[in-house]
């Protein structure tokens, strides 16, 4: 079964995460599998593709996070150091470094070239279900099963702000692309926005009647849409 999927920069490709603790990649045009990246000794949950398309990080419940050489499908970096299950990965904009969310309450800051650990944001007291990086790749937003999410500067790696208010676990969450607000989903049933600099909630999006587990902006940074498990999807302006 399939958990996860990311199309490259090019839309050329395709990466799916298996319960069969693979991913594989896919050609778009012909449906086609390109390659199977074997390692992972457990179930691949979240991977990602850096800006250029020609590498691929995978994360998976054996608690490893694994960089892939696109081209030849040849593992280039196990990064091990997690102690716990992996939720979530992410490279920033200019492809040097990578974020990892794990079950065991951490984030982990890691140099795509090399593959070593630059840095262990601490600070949420459940797990980490979300991470990602501003569009410059100079913040790192986390969301955590403590019913916070927090910022980190991305080079001093300190927390600059915590955004408190859910009531429950947030299980998503994403900057805006002029990166002056965050968005983020909650089991409370609503979707929040925050400035980011002052950590100040400014808007409560409520209606749907179950979880939320999705959210995002549109590119332009003025419409959001949701999607939640009362099986709805809202489109909020």
């Amino acid at each position: 079964m399939q958990v996860c999927l990311a199309f490259n920069p090019q839309s050329t490709q395709v990466a799916t995460g298996s319960m069969d603790a693979t991913a594989r990649l896919w050609d778009v045009e012909t449906g086609k599998e390109v390659a199977t990246l074997t390692g992972h000794t457990a179930e691949v949950l979240s991977l990602c593709f850096n800006t250029v398309g020609n590498q691929l990080v995978t994360g998976s419940f054996d608690h490893t996070v694994a960089i892939w050489d696109v081209a030849s499908g040849r593992r280039v970096h196990a990064l091990v150091g997690h102690g716990g299950e992996i939720c979530n990965v992410q490279f920033n904009w200019d492809c040097s470094l990578i974020v990892t969310g794990s079950m065991d309450k951490t984030c982990k800051l890691w140099e795509a070239v090399s593959g070593t650990c630059v840095a262990t944001l601490v600070g949420h007291t459940e797990e980490v279900l979300d991470v990602c990086f501003d569009l410059r790749g100079q913040l790192i937003a986390t969301a955590s099963a403590d019913g916070t999410a927090r910022v980190f500067s991305a080079t001093t790696h300190q927390c600059l702000v915590t955004l408190e208010g859910h009531d429950g676990e947030i299980s998503k969450v994403c900057f805006s692309p002029q990166g002056s607000r965050i968005l983020t989903a909650g089991s409370d049933k609503t979707a929040r926005l925050w400035d980011v600099q002052s950590g100040v909630c400014l808007q409560v999006l409520e209606g749907h009647t179950d979880e939320i587990f999705s959210c995002v902006f549109n590119y332009e940074g003025d419409t959001i849409i949701t999607g939640s498990k009362d099986n709805t999807c809202r489109i909020w302006y």
